[in-house]
Order: structure tokens, then sequence, then C-alpha cells
């Protein structure tokens, strides 16, 4: 597909990267609240919780949003995409990835940016439901790359499945953890490694016998982490192991529904692999869009919806048309 040209236009202070990152993430409020929870049994004996929210009892059609690192259902950027689509008609299915509920989850290992067995198995809850006819889905951040791995390493994901939209969404995961170790991401890096290290410490009193409180304690870096936790309770050899096997770059190319990849050009926590210009180029359903201004997740707009609100629907939408009129 040709790179999508986009219509999104920054003003004022929202033209500065951290502004807009900052205010999306810490400041914006959102008036919206989730009317269900569904608890999910995974075949592991662990759990997963999703917020639900529903437009009418008869409806056909549902989104799925996966957030991002240390991220929840109830984040700003989260709750701002599911009042949008609601009001717009559609059902809501927030993720919550493991422990990032409220409540620890039963096993020693958590969530990752790969871990696509957890939204498979949220995809074929809703499908239980018989219900669904129309799913779409959303990822941010980490959230986007787990839901890019998922649509490319597929070889038939459910037809009920018509389009996906990331938005602000690392594809290499190693070279994005590069750009976060940088001097300009300083209040962003710490704020992550504080909320990663007060997690790991509750997990540590749990799990008293698979990591230390010594070793939590001497972590001082995103890679750290990824090096004592999230590469060894996941199986993978170390973080780089993690990052190479996770990234959704090397998936990208088997994507084949419509699918809109939104990272805005000065998104400090992106790598230059993060805009796959000539895959996007050779795909067939890889639309990326490429907003001058929008940092991190930050896509403001005075007295509307935030831009990758308004344009995420507008793509799904749209390609919900296009199956309409195609019969698929």
């Amino acid at each position: 597909m040709p790179i999508t040209k986009t219509k999104y236009i920054a003003t004022g202070i929202f033209k500065n990267a951290h502004v807009s990152s900052i205010f999306a993430a810490t400041l914006r409020k959102v008036k919206f609240s989730f009317s269900a929870k569904d608890r999910i049994e995974l075949s592991d004996g662990d759990f997963l919780d999703l917020e639900r929210s529903f437009y009418s009892a008869k409806n056909d059609k549902i989104i799925i949003l996966l957030h991002g690192l240390a991220g929840n259902a109830n984040r700003p950027y989260m709750l701002g995409m599911a009042k949008h689509f609601q009001e717009n008609g559609w059902d809501i299915a927030s993720m919550n990835f493991r422990s990032c509920s409220g409540e620890i989850n039963r096993l020693y290992r958590s969530y990752h940016a790969g871990a696509t067995e957890d939204l498979e198995a949220v995809i074929n809850h809703l499908q239980q439901e018989q219900k669904y006819k129309k799913i779409a889905l959303v990822g941010f951040s980490l959230g986007g790359n787990l839901m890019l791995k998922y649509l490319g390493e597929q070889n038939n994901i459910p037809s009920e499945i018509k389009s996906a939209v990331a938005v602000s969404t690392p594809c290499d995961l190693g070279a994005s953890l590069e750009e976060l170790n940088k001097t300009h991401n300083f209040i962003y890096s710490k704020r992550f490694i504080k909320n990663l290290k007060k997690e790991l410490q509750f997990r540590q009193t749990h799990f008293p016998s698979k990591i230390s409180k010594e070793e939590i304690t001497q972590c001082n870096s995103l890679l750290a982490i990824d090096e004592l936790y999230t590469s060894r309770a996941h199986g993978f050899k170390d973080a780089s192991d993690y990052y190479k096997k996770c990234s959704c770059i090397g998936f990208l190319p088997e994507i084949n529904i419509p699918t809109l990849l939104l990272n805005a050009k000065n998104d400090t926590f992106l790598s230059s692999n993060s805009y796959p210009v000539e895959v996007a180029k050779n795909s067939k359903f890889l639309h990326l869009e490429i907003p001058k201004h929008g940092g991190h997740v930050g896509f403001f707009q005075r007295k509307k919806p935030y831009y990758h609100e308004q344009r995420a629907l507008e793509f799904i939408t749209q390609r919900e048309s296009t199956n309409s009129k195609s019969g698929k």
C-alpha cells in the first residue's frame, strides 16, 4: 500500500513531542466507565480480566483494545478510544493483561510484548458468545506490537476479524529500548522503571523462591528488568532473545487483513525501524501513516476526540463498509 497521507495537524505547544505525550498520559480526563468485567480462565491455569461495555443488546460488532507497558484498561488513551467507538455503535472489550487489573495473576509469569496467546484467548472467549460477526483490534505501544505480531504469525486468523489499528507502536523492541535510554527520554524511562520495580517487588512477596529483593533493587534500567524477569519468566534465553523473537517488525509482511500503523514522526520512544516504509509499500494490507507531530499516543485535538481515535474509527469503518459491499 502507498504510505497514507496524514490529516493530523498539531497546534501550539502540542507540536512539542514531550508536551503532547505527557499531557495525554497524565492530564487528560475522559468521562467513560465500563459496565461489566469478564474474567477469562487461561489454559495454563492463569487468568486475565476484560473490561466490557455494550452499545446494544443486539449489536454484532466489537472492538478489542490492548494497552501499553505498565498500563491497564482504564488509562486515558484506552478510555478515549472506548468512548469514541461506543458512541459510534460498537461494543467494547478492553484487555487488562495478566496482573494489570488490580489483582496479581496466579503464575510467576505475567505479560510481555509477544504474548499473543493471551489475545487469542480473548478472541476465542468472544467468539464463544456466538454473537459478534465483526471484530476489530486496536493496540497501543506494547499492545500494538503484540497485536501486529499476532496478525502476522497466524496462518488463519478468525474470519470475524476485519481490520486493525496500531498506535505509537515500537516495531523493533530492542531498538526502541535504546531510544528510551537516551537522555531526552529520562523522565519516561525512570517512570517505567519505578512502576515495573514496584510490580516486581509485589510479585517477589508471592514468589520469593523465584526472585529476590536484592536482585530487584539492583535493577536500574529497563534492560536490567528484562534480563532479570521478562525474559526468564517467559522462557527466553535473555533480553536480546526476547526482543528478537517478539518484535513485530519481522511479522508485518505476513499480515493479511487491512491494518493501519499510526506512528508520529516525533515519537521519542520509537526507532527508525518503527516506520516500515518499504514493508508498507510492498504490502496489500499494511497502511502506514506518519504524522509529523503527536508524540507517544498524544494526537491532541481541541474539543474533539484525539486524532488517533478519530482515525481508527474512520479506518475501521471504511473497511467494514468495503467488506459489506463485497459480501465478506
